[in-house]
């Protein structure tokens, strides 16, 4: 265990950090910013894990379709974050150029969109319905080896946004028909996984709900990121 004592991290980043079980004893932190899978978080003696979940559904109902057992509630959420991402990319098209840009070394909204077309063809292809196919080359996935630009990712490409676009509404289809036709019985079976050492090799053994949700969720969280950040962007711009 590392431990820090009387030491000055003002300004400090932990990004991609397992802090499970850290502890932060007599600290001074103000304006501080959390973000990641957060739980059982104890500030001075209060869990307010239960508070940031609600406040999260209540600023985002869609959370609640996602986390629903029912097909009827998992179409209605993918419809409604279909239709979230389309109102963002037309906001986008207003600026030409924001695509590209990014904030505190986050993901530009393009590197976003090539994120999602690999998540769907990984863990909705794959892990849904079983597919070996190869992954769309544009699609952005892990960075560690062997996974990192494997299986058809082509790391040498620049897609446009037209280009992202027109293969992120044709999987959005391809969800929203397999979303109409699935049963919760169908839901519950195991993922038909492939075996073989392609992403993502920890899927194995769940259910198709368990990784329907991961693409779901992927949609939701990488589309707050993204707002939050286009709206980064325009505060800098109008300063």
């Amino acid at each position: 265990m590392t431990r820090y004592v009387d030491e000055d991290l003002r300004g400090a980043e932990f990004r991609e950090c397992d802090l499970t079980g850290a502890r932060l004893v007599g600290v001074v932190m103000q304006d501080a910013v959390i973000d990641g899978l957060v739980t059982n978080l104890v500030v001075n003696g209060v869990d307010v894990t239960e508070y940031v979940e609600a406040e999260l559904d209540r600023r985002h109902p869609v959370r609640v379709l996602i986390r629903s057992e029912d097909p009827a509630d998992l179409r209605e959420a993918a419809r409604q974050l279909r239709a979230g991402w389309a109102a963002t990319i037309e906001r986008i098209r207003r600026t030409p150029g924001i695509e590209r840009r990014s904030v505190n070394d986050e993901w530009s909204a393009v590197q976003t969109l090539r994120h999602l077309v690999f998540v769907h063809d990984s863990w909705f292809r794959r892990c849904c319905l079983g597919s070996t196919e190869q992954f769309t080359p544009m699609g952005i996935g892990p960075t560690v080896e062997p996974y990192r630009g494997a299986h058809g990712l082509d790391l040498s490409l620049d897609p446009s946004l037209d280009e992202i676009v027109s293969v992120r509404d044709a999987q959005a289809a391809e969800l929203e028909a397999w979303l109409d036709e699935v049963t919760a019985v169908q839901l519950a079976a195991r993922a038909p996984v492939p075996d073989d050492d392609v992403w993502p090799p920890y899927a194995r053994g769940g259910s198709v709900r368990q990784c329907l949700g991961t693409v779901l969720n992927e949609t939701f969280e990488h589309h707050r990121f993204c707002v939050r950040d286009l709206d980064l962007i325009e505060v800098q711009d109008a300063e």
